[in-house]
């Protein structure tokens, strides 16, 4: 629970539950109702402990993934699995790029680690390229931390880029961090999951949160060929971590392929659409492959927008980013229109 302390990131419409809320990226159709229902099957066992195994989760990622179980870890939301890793493997330096998520700093911090940040740029669609790959070579980090498709930007590391992160961090025995969390509601987007036996220092992390709409439940996995990191990891959380309805509800989840299959065709329709909006009004907008949009405006639009019902995410928190930035996801198309309705009022009263 957060304490007498800012929330920077999105999704809180507790306030406000009238709210239109474009600063959470879920999938715009919301939960699966196969995931509803295999929540409501677990409340005649709520006086029993959970799984402290996740043993039938644990299961059904695996042969989802194509993976050994014991290369399976679950954690209570994608966010416990990036404190747990940073405090399993305490890495004195870590690398990651600018914008990006601003857990991993975060949980670096509290295990007293050093961040060194390669700043994206705008010119270049904040696209990683060659550059980074040169930096980590010289700068030698323990770890490096990466997103893809990168959030706030939308945007995937290419393949080409990436391999050659991989074999240098194999070469130079550096651990390497993926985050592949939106990947599911990505165009093009492929996992990394094929290579984990072939290097055995990387991690994926990956949720439940944003594919099938259960922020609320709190569900993430990791993957990785290196079962003594995530015996370190699971040391590092409490017994019990992930509850029985979040159990059922991530097994339930990966039984709704069709239903995913129906969010990315809405999201391939809608994202264009709603960038080429953008840009109408006049913003900067990047070019995403994910379900989100970053866009650059003027200051004082998430304001002008709450006072219109609808929330955005403000970026000025992410490292390389700063006031005028903003993120919003993309949803169905009705509610697109009253964003961007909402936005051209805004513009035009400003």
């Amino acid at each position: 629970m957060l304490y007498q302390t800012e929330n920077i990131h999105g999704g809180d419409v507790y306030g406000r539950p009238d709210i239109l809320d474009f600063s959470a990226n879920i999938n715009p159709l919301g939960t699966p109702p196969g995931v509803a229902a295999a929540v409501q099957s677990t409340l005649s066992q709520l006086h029993l402990y959970p799984d402290p195994y996740c043993r039938d989760l644990v299961r059904a990622i695996a042969a989802h993934e194509g993976v050994p179980p014991e290369w399976v870890l679950c954690g209570s939301g994608a966010a416990e699995l990036i404190y747990s890793y940073c405090l399993a493997v305490r890495p004195r330096c870590a690398a990651e790029t600018a914008p990006t998520f601003s857990e991993y700093s975060l949980a670096l911090g509290q295990a007293g680690c050093d961040v060194a940040r390669w700043i994206l740029r705008q010119e270049n669609q904040f696209d990683l390229d060659g550059g980074f790959v040169d930096f980590i070579r010289r700068r030698a980090p323990d770890a490096v931390f990466l997103c893809s498709p990168n959030n706030p930007t939308g945007r995937l590391i290419p393949p080409p880029v990436l391999h050659r992160l991989l074999a240098l961090c194999r070469d130079q025995k550096i651990r390497l961090f993926v985050d592949e969390c939106f990947l599911d509601l990505t165009e093009g987007g492929r996992s990394l999951a094929v290579c984990l036996a072939e290097f055995p220092n990387l991690f994926i992390l990956k949720a439940f949160t944003k594919s099938y709409g259960m922020a609320g439940l709190r569900l993430g996995y990791g993957l990785s060929a290196d079962a003594g990191l995530l015996r370190a990891m699971s040391h590092t959380v409490q017994p019990w971590n992930v509850s029985s309805p979040a159990q059922a509800a991530g097994t339930a989840a990966l039984r709704e392929q069709d239903f995913l299959q129906t969010a990315r065709r809405i999201i391939a329709a809608e994202r264009p659409a709603l960038a080429a909006a953008l840009r109408g009004l006049g913003f900067w907008v990047c070019g995403s492959h994910a379900n989100y949009l970053l866009f650059r405006g003027p200051p004082g639009l998430r304001e002008a927008l709450l006072a219109r019902g609808i929330s955005i995410r403000s970026c000025h928190s992410f490292q390389g980013l700063g006031p005028g930035w903003y993120r919003v996801a993309v949803r169905l198309h009705h509610e697109n229109e009253a964003l961007i309705a909402a936005l051209a009022d805004a513009v035009k009263r400003s």
